[in-house]
């Protein structure tokens, strides 16, 4: 079993322990609000996407302050540093979900709903259910690091697969792009970003649970 494991099992009500939640489920969090966003703006509802978006904001940047809080108490802690070094790669990796998720809200808040093919939203909202059932078994994978690793490399293969599952949503939307025609150029590019930025969010997914299995299996 490896030092960091250990540690979970010892220390259960370990402040570190508890920022590590809380900063997972914030990333969480903004994952599911920027589907919420998604689905208002396909839907012309400007107040429901404007206060998704809000929502978005406030877990990326809380989420943010508790990654750098968590740094400085893992530097003063008693894990060794290899084990400190593998729970830093996994927490910055979490907080990429975070952040992709609110650079997709950006771009979205920059993009006229209406001028957006139905298709197109449709497709992008397919991408988003993906990324949501991708964060949520993020979230089983890093909780049942802290209780079984077994069971958490398992949540890692489902993420994988997930995440492959986007890549192909992701492809189609492509395809899906490249035969409409949007009324502006402007609103293209802006979608075409909006797009790359909700892949983003399952690939971080995938790459936090690629730490986690070094974790959960390193001896």
């Amino acid at each position: 079993m490896s030092d960091l494991i250990s540690w979970f099992r010892r220390r259960r009500e370990d402040v570190v322990l508890k920022m590590v939640q809380r900063h997972l489920a914030l990333a969480i969090s903004a994952v599911e609000d920027l589907d919420r966003a998604l689905r208002a703006a396909s839907e012309g509802n400007t107040e429901d996407l404007k206060r998704s978006l809000k929502r978005v904001d406030e877990a990326e940047m809380e989420a943010d302050t508790i990654r750098r809080n968590l740094m400085t108490e893992l530097a003063r802690g008693e894990l060794t540093p290899e084990s400190r070094e593998d729970l830093m790669h996994l927490v910055k990796r979490v907080d990429m979900v975070a952040d992709w998720s609110r650079e997709a809200g950006r771009v979205l808040s920059a993009i006229p709903p209406m001028k957006v093919p139905r298709s197109m939203w449709k497709a992008c909202i397919e991408m988003s259910q993906g990324v949501v059932e991708c964060a949520l078994s993020l979230r089983k994978c890093i909780n049942r690091l802290i209780e079984n690793p077994e069971e958490a490399l398992h949540a890692a293969d489902e993420v994988e697969r997930l995440e492959e599952m986007v890549d192909e949503l992701y492809k189609k939307a492509r395809c899906t792009f490249a035969q409409e025609r949007f009324e502006e150029i402007s609103v293209a590019i802006l979608f075409r970003d909006l797009l790359d930025a909700v892949e983003m969010v399952a690939d971080w997914c995938e790459n936090s649970c690629d730490q986690a299995r070094v974790i959960a299996v390193s001896r």
